[in-house]
């Protein structure tokens, strides 16, 4: 693949808006079939210049005017803002309050970074092939929900060009949803709680909702090659300390309540009250045990079995009525690799994200879509870079631009690509679009039906 050098984007970013980018999919895309009128004239673009020049409430007469512009302004970065209740580019002219955000897909931003606290073989915007796993578990948790649990159909996920991914949520009831119902769904999707100071991130108590039971099957998956191979969490005392701070000491057993109700009082230790002997005298111990039984272990699985095998001990006793269940080795799991989520991203209408095929620029790398279906098999170091994209467009040739001197600009452009190690990732993009379009002309046909329309 060929390197990288920002300081060539002036001159490989036209290229990549001329013959590359896939402006026929991305106009159908934000376009939704054209059943909303003027929903595209009033989408907001941003663009990000050279030189960091930051251009705000850019808007379009229709997907072949933004081509035009994006091949004018060769941007270094796309965002995508929110449909607004007048045109953006108009929004000096429009009565101070009366422009608003009116609806936006429902956005996901997971960024590595957030996950410092928990991965050791990077930190900040540096990632490798060990915590991508984070990224992996991440999709498939958040995808899961969304489908099974909140009922949507139409996403898209994209990774970011560097060390995150984003999902747009475009079915046409969830863009329509108002921050109130987006903040719910981000918290619905949100089990780690707390800032750098808190210890423990996650607490789970029964019932466990099957949200969460859920949620830790699939992580249960990766677990351990990514973290007790990969990230070897319980490889030396330091690290495993920091797991068993997560591991209560003991746990107050369940106590039939016709023990605690003496004399209409609870458990107020007075006569005939049992609960504070059962209490002090039988509460099962975890943390000191495990520290003793860890170093006889010789690695991080034998000593995850350790804690593991524990926990689950107290879980079938409680199944019998005979103590507390204790979730730490679910809280384990979570705390070191469910997603964490930026709620404000997803809960402001008009907030912006990054565009499906901006080039980061510092990496290079395309914001390409990912398919689901190879979603393990995903390198983001593979992602093509707009260097190595120009370099196949050159070792093709220009022999495709003889071909036919007749051929109109969108085949000339759809040969280019296919050219290109892009192919695959416009077939995703233009897949979800076509899945999109088939949705919506289904939905059409049945409300004709209805109305008898035939």
């Amino acid at each position: 693949m060929a390197r990288f050098e920002p300081a060539a984007l002036p001159e490989l970013l036209p290229v990549f808006y001329r013959r590359l980018f896939p402006h026929g999919a991305y106009g159908r895309w934000l376009g939704y079939g054209g059943v909303v009128k003027n929903y595209f004239q009033l989408r907001e673009f941003s663009f990000t210049l050279r030189d960091d020049v930051y251009v705000r409430f850019q808007s379009f007469d229709s997907p072949r005017e933004l081509e035009r512009e994006l091949q004018r302004t060769s941007p270094y970065k796309i965002d995508i803002g929110a449909v607004y209740s007048h045109r953006p580019n108009q929004h000096n002219t429009v009565h101070l309050g009366a422009f608003q955000p009116q609806e936006k897909e429902l956005v996901f931003d997971i960024d590595m970074t957030d996950y410092d606290d928990v991965r050791t073989c990077c930190s900040s915007a540096d990632i490798c092939s060990k915590c991508w796993t984070l990224m992996t578990i991440a999709v498939r948790v958040i995808d899961r929900a969304l489908v099974e649990d909140l009922g949507v159909r139409h996403r898209l996920w994209v990774y970011s060009g560097r060390r995150g991914v984003h999902c747009w949520v475009c079915d046409d009831a969830v863009r329509k949803w108002s921050p109130a119902l987006r903040a719910a769904a981000v918290e619905y999707l949100s089990l780690v709680k707390g800032g750098a100071e808190t210890v423990k991130k996650v607490n789970l108590s029964e019932p466990v909702h099957p949200f969460i039971r859920q949620s830790v099957a699939v992580v249960e998956k990766y677990f351990e090659a990514y973290a007790l191979v990969g990230q070897d969490i319980l490889g030396s005392p330091e690290s495993w300390n920091k797991v068993l701070a997560l591991i209560p000491e003991d746990i107050l057993p369940a106590v039939p309540l016709a023990l605690c109700q003496v004399r209409g009082r609870v458990g107020t230790g007075g006569a005939g009250s049992v609960v504070s002997t059962i209490s002090l005298d039988h509460r099962p111990q975890h943390r000191e045990p495990l520290q003793g039984d860890f170093p006889r272990k010789r690695d991080s699985v034998q000593r995850w079995e350790l804690l593991k095998g524990r926990m689950e001990r107290t879980r079938r006793a409680a199944a019998t009525g005979r103590g507390t269940a204790c979730f730490a080795d679910w809280e384990v799991m979570l705390q070191y690799c469910f997603p964490r989520l930026d709620i404000n991203v997803s809960k402001g209408v008009g907030h912006l994200l990054k565009s499906p095929f901006s080039v980061h620029p510092k990496t290079g790398r395309i914001s390409v879509p990912l398919d689901l279906q190879r979603l393990d098999q995903f390198d983001p170091f593979a992602v093509p870079t707009i260097s190595s994209l120009c370099q196949e467009l050159d070792a093709a040739g220009d022999d495709g631009e003889q071909e036919d001197g007749g051929e109109t600009e969108p085949k000339r452009r759809a040969r280019d690509y296919k050219k290109t190690s892009l192919a695959p990732y416009v077939r995703v993009f233009e897949q979800f679009v076509e899945e999109m379009e088939r949705a919506r002309g289904g939905e059409l046909l049945r409300r004709s039906d209805l109305q008898g329309d035939f």
